[in-house]
């Protein structure tokens, strides 16, 4: 901001954060959606169907922002839901300014001045009394009737939250949901694996451990 040269450890700094929280975790995503999606026939055709009918009129046409954006809800909340299930980043962490009043399960909490809290989106993400059947891919958990997410504050945090949420998760939307957009209308996939991969809490961004694998066929399309 006054114009003083950044050092090579700022530099460096920018530049992992470009890598993981920029690509990083968008190429997971895409791999943990797709996997739950393949690993559902049911929410596999669904999705197809989706795809067809958002590209029914011209099979050739562009991807656009408004497609992405408005005419996929299922691919959305099936991204929603793997974010959910498993989030890139397994702690998140802040820093109290202030003395924070806190009531959970009808219990009184203080939250000293300058202590770090340390919030688990892959522990709150899964609380059944927010989530039902939270081990369950389920799309439509976040649809019409349901949004089990909006049940209470901050019960969906794939993103973080408040103020420090993540700046590029609508980036992160398109982005993905462009790409899974194309991969299953042109292309017939199938997971190798009969069983989905472990998840590596091991891993600096939480990615799946084990058989990935995928097999594909290019659609034979109908003139």
């Amino acid at each position: 901001k006054d114009g003083s040269a950044i050092t090579d450890e700022q530099v460096t700094g920018l530049l992992i954060a470009l890598l993981f929280a920029g690509q990083h975790t968008s190429c997971i995503t895409s791999t943990w959606t797709s996997l739950f999606i393949l690993n559902n026939p049911e929410i596999t055709k669904r999705i197809v169907q989706e795809q067809n009918g958002v590209f029914d009129s011209d099979p050739d046409a562009a991807v656009d922002y408004k497609m992405v954006n408005e005419e996929m809800p299922l691919l959305h909340n099936s991204m929603k839901e793997a974010l959910r299930l498993c989030p890139p980043l397994i702690l998140l962490i802040r820093y109290a300014l202030k003395e924070v009043k806190v009531k959970a399960a009808g219990k009184d909490y203080t939250i000293p001045k300058g202590d770090m809290v340390l919030i688990s989106p892959s522990v709150g993400m899964r609380i059944p009394e927010v989530f039902k059947e939270p081990d369950v891919f389920d799309p439509d958990r976040f649809g019409p009737g349901r949004e089990e997410d909006k049940s209470s504050p901050f019960a969906y945090m794939g993103f973080g939250g408040g103020m420090h949420s993540c700046m590029g998760q609508n980036f992160a939307f398109v982005q993905v949901k462009t790409i899974l957009s194309v991969l299953f209308r042109e292309f017939e996939l199938e997971m190798v694996s009969k069983t989905m991969p472990e998840i590596d809490y091991a891993a600096m961004v939480v990615g799946p451990k084990g058989d990935c694998r995928v097999r594909y066929k290019r659609r034979q399309r109908e003139y």
